[in-house]
C-alpha cells in the first residue's frame, strides 16, 4: 500500500521509528528523546538503544522514559516524583538507594532482576 499523506496509514510505532531514523542520520551533537519508545515493542526498543549507542558516539543523549529497560544502561539517571528529583545515579545505585526507582523497577522487572542489580 502506498504511503498516504503525512503517513496517515502508519502506526504510532512506525511513525516513531521514521522520526528517530531521520534524527539518527543527522548525527546531532545533542539528542533529546521524550518517551520516544512508548509505541515500540521491547525488541525494537532494544535495537533503537543499540543504534543510539553505536551510531551516535560523542552525542549527548537526554532520554525521558518510563520504561526501565530504555534507561537502565544510561551514564546518569534522574528520578522524578511529582516534579522533584528524588534520585540520581546509575541504575545499580538507584535500585539500592532510591525507593521510587525501586518501586518502578518492581513494577516492570522480575524480583530476581531487581535483586541481582541491587547486589552489584
Amino acid at each position: 500500500e502506498p504511503v498516504r499523506q503525512l503517513g496517515a496509514n502508519f502506526s504510532g510505532g512506525q511513525k516513531q521509528r521514521l522520526s528517530i531514523t531521520r534524527t539518527l542520520v543527522k548525527k546531532p551533537k545533542v539528542l533529546i528523546l521524550d518517551d520516544s519508545s512508548s509505541a515500540l515493542d521491547y525488541a525494537t526498543d532494544a535495537k533503537l538503544r543499540n543504534a543510539i549507542k553505536n551510531e551516535l558516539v560523542g552525542t549527548t543523549v537526554f532520554m525521558v522514559s518510563q520504561r526501565i529497560s530504555s534507561i537502565r544502561h544510561a551514564d546518569q539517571i534522574l528520578v522524578l516524583d511529582d516534579g522533584r528529583i528524588v534520585g540520581m545515579g546509575k541504575h545499580e545505585d538507584l535500585v539500592k538507594h532510591c525507593q521510587v526507582y525501586q518501586e518502578i523497577c518492581m513494577s516492570q522487572l522480575s524480583r530476581e532482576e531487581v535483586e541481582n542489580n541491587a547486589e552489584k
